[in-house]
């Protein structure tokens, strides 16, 4: 039986439409490529600055650069022509992330192409049951003799799984055993380590969270809260709970049980630690979402909020699969927590019945993680994919 090969030349394009979850899968899903399965990767992103909050280590005014076995290309958008170096050296793979279009000039290239490449439309993340029905499926373009493969992320194994690299457990473990680790993310972050009575929450949101309800909530109860809240969200719900903070310290400010702790803007390594080292991980988006799953900590998800409501759709698919095996009480809590969080006026916002089941979904969101974890990761999936298309 012939063995699949491997294309060995992959290019991915993103735009950066706003916030980074775009560009933060497209950088991951790069590094692993490049890592783990040996190929040679090129990452076109039009907005450098955003990837280089992510990764420090771009340059954010170098049109080509190579960092971490990635080179990383600057392009106009999709309405632009690429570069004629990137038009002469097809990938054999070539990643739309999330559709956002290719440069017209290296569509037609990749047409006229003997051996077209293989074009893959990575999709948005959803629970929902719809897409692996559409997972994998091909589709010829309106105008040109070329075909593209639509490809999901999912939380099933009839979907494309999700981005995890080979040691990631290994290295959350190690993060966790080790308390000087902790303390120096801490310092890092540039505030004091929490005392260790504290729930340790971070807080990642849309501005349209109803922050203020749950700060008042976090302030007035009787149990320690510390807060790490990354620099540019939710400023303005955070501005006014500041402004009745009875202490500050440095980037610490305290209004009765709650501290809040402004931190800054931190790489995705760094990101990774903080959802580690904490007990409760507000996330949004997708890439966020899925780093705090790998955490195996419990998770509140704010979604992408679409005008039409379909976010509200998204996140009770989402809800639907993870809390199978939950208590009933816990459930109850949960979903209806998450579905305030995210608008559902169907929802409550009851931080006091989260707070109850908080020792449930501990033990649950650890099997959540292992059980996700038996199946193929994003990356090996999306390898297997292109080669059996060669």
């Amino acid at each position: 039986m012939a063995v699949a090969r491997i294309p060995l030349h992959w290019d991915i394009f993103c735009s950066v439409v706003d916030n980074y979850g775009d560009v933060g899968v497209a950088w991951r899903l790069a590094r692993q490529l490049a890592s783990e399965h040996g190929v040679a990767v090129r990452l076109f992103v039009d907005a450098l600055a955003a990837l280089s909050r992510l990764a420090p280590q771009v340059d954010a005014g170098s049109d080509e650069q190579r960092v971490q076995k990635v080179d990383v290309l600057s392009w106009d958008g999709p309405q632009k022509d690429a570069p004629r170096a990137a038009v002469a050296a097809l990938g054999d793979v070539v990643i739309e992330a999330f559709g956002c279009g290719l440069p017209p000039n290296y569509l037609a290239a990749m047409e006229g192409h003997a051996m077209q490449p293989v074009w893959i439309n990575l999709e948005y993340l959803s629970a929902e049951d719809w897409i692996e029905s559409c997972h994998g499926l091909a589709s010829r373009h309106s105008r040109r003799s070329l075909t593209r493969h639509f490809f999901f992320p999912g939380f099933t194994a009839h979907a494309g799984g999700l981005l995890r690299e080979r040691h990631l457990f290994a290295r959350r473990d190690a993060f966790r055993a080790r308390p000087e680790e902790q303390a120096a993310l801490w310092h890092m972050l540039g505030v004091d380590p929490p005392p260790a009575e504290a729930l340790k929450v971070s807080l990642f949101c849309y501005p349209d969270a109803p922050l203020q309800t749950l700060l008042d909530a976090w302030a007035n109860g009787s149990d320690a809260i510390f807060c790490a809240v990354p620099e540019a969200v939710a400023d303005a719900a955070i501005d006014a709970w500041l402004a009745t903070a009875t202490a500050a310290s440095g980037r610490s400010f305290r209004g009765g049980a709650l501290t809040v702790a402004r931190v800054p803007f931190v790489s995705q390594e760094d990101y990774d630690r903080l959802l580690w080292a904490c007990d409760l991980n507000f996330v949004r988006g997708e890439d966020s979402f899925v780093r705090a799953q790998w955490a195996a900590t419990p998770l509140i998800w704010h979604c992408y909020p679409q005008t039409d409501a379909a976010h509200v759709a998204k996140l009770g698919a989402f809800i639907a699969r993870y809390d199978v095996g939950l208590a009933q009480g816990a459930s109850t809590a949960y979903a209806a927590f998450s579905r305030r969080w995210n608008g559902d006026a169907a929802g409550v916002l009851s931080w006091s019945a989260l707070t109850r089941v908080l020792p449930d979904l501990q033990t649950h969101a650890q099997g959540w993680a292992r059980a996700l974890a038996e199946q193929k990761d994003l990356a090996s999936n999306l390898v297997r994919f292109a080669a059996d298309r060669v």
